[in-house]
């Protein structure tokens, strides 16, 4: 049986802990606990998410925020019901809840920010440029787009779709599971040619 301290000093990667995750603003206005129904689970899939995705952008851009980490079921349910912008638990898309299902169903995700490209795209930054470094460096699943600091979703899964959408304009689906991006390598890398030099896993 896991205690709630016990699990938050659990090690995820390199850099993350399972305790940064479970900070809910909807669980604590409402009441309502976020703790794992499977918290061996939620550790096994965390782990891979952190250590596939999220270290190699702290490894290069410095701290990355985690917004929203890890939902319970529960709280996830009550958010979607309630119009607090979760989606449904059973959405294909869905990528808070790191504990409802398993072998390649299998998902994890975040909302995060990195504060190094929030203040570039403050002042005007394209949110593409930051898109196509990720598609070009990480075996990211989904990322998705959210105008306010540039948030976005990032999701691990352990066959990725590789899909890349927005709400920022232009707004839609930049990349869709399957295609080519429609920017060659070359208009890729002069996107983000001024980046910090990756560090991380490259991708074959």
């Amino acid at each position: 049986m896991w205690s709630l301290e016990t699990l938050g000093r659990v090690r995820l990667s390199k850099h993350f802990y399972m305790r940064e995750f479970l900070y809910s603003e909807i669980g604590n206005f409402h009441q309502i606990q976020n703790i794992p129904e499977n918290p061996d689970l939620a550790i096994e899939t965390g782990r891979a998410f952190c250590e596939t995705l999220l270290d190699p952008l702290e490894e290069t851009f410095g701290r990355v925020a985690i917004r929203s980490g890890y939902r319970a079921p529960g709280l996830n349910r009550f958010g979607n019901e309630n119009k607090l912008n979760c989606a449904r638990n059973d959405n294909p898309l869905e990528c808070h809840i790191w504990d409802i299902a398993t072998g390649e169903a299998r998902v994890a995700g975040a909302s995060i920010v990195i504060p190094w490209f929030a203040d570039h795209y403050a002042k005007g930054r394209d949110w593409r440029d930051l898109a196509w470094w990720m598609h070009d460096h990480l075996d990211y699943s989904e990322i998705w787009f959210f105008p306010k600091l540039c948030a976005f979703n990032l999701v691990w899964r352990p066959q990725p779709q590789r899909r890349i959408d927005s709400y920022i304009a232009p707004r839609g689906c930049l990349l869709r599971p399957g295609a080519q991006p429609d920017e060659t390598p070359a208009e890729r890398r002069a996107r983000y040619g001024d980046f910090p030099p990756f560090r991380g896993l490259t991708l074959p």
